[in-house]
Formats: structure tokens, C-alpha cells, sequence
């Protein structure tokens, strides 16, 4: 039965919608890096992990007091505390990343994410990994070796650390589809930042130091724009399927791209845009390649 006018122009509406909500996600995104990056030298990254995580979770307050306590209530909260795990342990790659990479190779390696989903995915949830996907994770990954440059003789530890990120940021999220049929994205965002604040407080206090208002100031921006950004990408995804937004996620590399140049004049090497080249195809391969499988079944 074909679907009617109507139906597709809903449809259409709301994945125009949902790819705005993923622009200014990936914006939002990008500005954090931004702060991150400038504060960086002043404020160890253990410490901005947990003040994100910590002001991200006052943030989230006034949400708690509107929806009351039932709004938490759960019975995966094992899950949850797992996705914090892994989560806050990406999230300290990512910023990591963010303050010694220029920030659009930083960008560009937080979406290599896609090619571990469906290798994680396969050994935990048991899914199929077709074929189109594992040409799209071959074409991500031989753009990954471009950005890494081996043949410069360095190997760069920043861009290591930022691809053990983006696989963690993988696993976090095959753990969040788990939790997806019972848990509302508001609940997922309060759990992770709780738990993310706990985790992260000990190694905070392990290199802990004065910050003045100022650097406290810039730290509550992080956590804000962080936050945003995860509740601008947890309602695009509720308004379109995974697949047909995933490749608007790659907004965040050229707003990086733009920012890094105009802020702190930084120009990328040919190998590393033609990794981005790569890799920007291989993920939006992968994506579209996942709907293609489903179509046909």
C-alpha cells in the first residue's frame, strides 16, 4: 500500500526538522570544543569532565522539578550506569582530542563512531553486519589512516586517544539502543550526567586546582552547550529514523573546519581532508546502507 500525500509530506516535515535539530546538535557540539580548547591549558581535562557532567546535571534540574521524580524511575539502571561508564571515559577522550587537535581533525575523528557500531553491535546484540556496511567501515577506516599519517614518522597520541573516544562513543550508543524501547531521551540525558558526575569526581580530584570565576564561568558554558546538544540530538532522533539523519551529523566537521581556521588559523594537511573525504563517505555509506538492508526485507 503506498503511503498517502499527506503521510509523506509528515514524513518530509519531520526530517527536515529532525536534520535542523542535528545542525545545531553538531553546533552546539563545536562550541563546546571550542571552549574546551581555549581552557584547556589553564584547567586539567579531569576537571572539565566532571564540572560538564556536574553543572550539566544542575542544568537539568529544572526539568527534574517540572516532571517530578517518576520522570527517573527505571529498571534499567544497571544499563545506565553502564553507558556512564563508558560514556564519561569517551567524553575525556573527546575533550582530550579537542584541546591538542586542530578542531576539525577532532571532529572528524568523533564520527569514525559509525564503523564501530556495527562491529559492536555484532558481537553484543548479534546483528547482521551487511555487506555494503563493511564496504562503507573499509572506506571509513582507510580515511582514518590518512589522518593518522604514519608515513610522516610521528604518530600523533591525541588522534589515538580520539579514536579509542569514538569507539567508546560507539558502545554508548549501541547501549542506549538497548534502553531505547523503555527509557524517554529526557531520562537517558539525567542518568548519564548523574552517574558521569560521580565517576568523574574522583579522577577531578586527583588533579584538582583553583579555577577562578572566570575559568568557572567557561566551564559552565561546556556544560551547557554539551547539554543542548545532547537534548537537541535526543529529540531529532525521535522525530526520524537513525539512518536518514546520521549524515547530517557530519555538519559538526565543517563547523570546525570554519571555526578552527577564522579563530586560530588552523590549515589542514591534503592527507587529512582527503581522510575526511573518505570517511565522511564511508559513514554516510554505512547509514544509508542500513536502510537499504531494511527496505528490502
Amino acid at each position: 500500500m503506498q503511503n498517502s500525500p499527506r503521510v509523506l509530506k509528515d514524513h518530509r516535515s519531520a526530517l527536515v526538522m529532525g536534520a535542523g535539530l542535528i545542525l545545531i546538535s553538531e553546533l552546539f557540539l563545536v562550541l563546546s570544543g571550542m571552549v574546551v580548547k581555549l581552557i584547556s591549558d589553564d584547567v586539567p581535562v579531569q576537571m572539565i569532565v566532571f564540572f560538564r557532567n556536574a553543572l550539566g546535571l544542575v542544568i537539568l534540574t529544572p526539568w527534574l522539578v517540572n516532571n517530578g521524580f517518576g520522570a527517573i524511575k527505571t529498571n534499567r539502571l544497571r544499563l545506565h550506569l553502564m553507558r556512564a561508564v563508558v560514556g564519561v571515559t569517551a567524553m575525556t577522550c573527546l575533550f582530550y582530542s579537542w584541546g591538542y587537535l586542530p578542531l576539525a581533525q577532532a571532529a572528524l575523528l568523533k564520527q569514525t563512531a559509525p564503523f564501530f557500531i556495527p562491529v559492536i553491535a555484532f558481537f553484543w546484540l548479534g546483528e547482521r553486519i551487511p555487506v555494503i556496511v563493511k564496504l562503507a567501515i573499509l572506506i571509513g577506516f582507510s580515511g582514518t589512516f590518512l589522518v593518522l599519517n604514519p608515513g610522516s614518522g610521528q604518530l600523533n597520541t591525541a588522534v589515538l586517544i580520539a579514536l579509542g573516544g569514538a569507539a567508546l562513543g560507539g558502545l554508548a550508543k549501541v547501549t542506549i539502543r538497548r534502553m531505547r524501547s523503555t527509557e524517554p531521551a529526557g531520562r537517558i540525558v539525567f542518568y548519564f550526567a548523574f552517574f558521569s558526575a560521580i565517576l568523574s569526581f574522583i579522577p577531578a580530584v586527583m588533579v584538582w586546582q583553583p579555577i577562578g570565576w572566570q575559568s568557572l564561568a567557561w566551564l559552565f558554558l561546556v556544560a551547557g552547550t554539551s547539554t543542548l546538544a545532547q537534548l537537541f540530538l535526543s529529540k531529532a532522533y525521535g522525530l526520524a529514523p537513525a539512518g536518514q539523519l546520521g549524515p547530517f551529523t557530519y555538519g559538526s566537521v565543517a563547523f570546525a573546519a570554519l571555526m578552527g581556521w577564522w579563530l586560530w588559523g588552523e590549515v589542514l594537511s591534503l592527507s587529512t581532508w582527503l581522510g575526511i573525504l573518505l570517511i565522511t563517505g564511508g559513514g554516510i555509506l554505512a547509514m544509508r546502507g542500513k536502510i537499504m538492508v531494511k527496505s528490502t526485507k
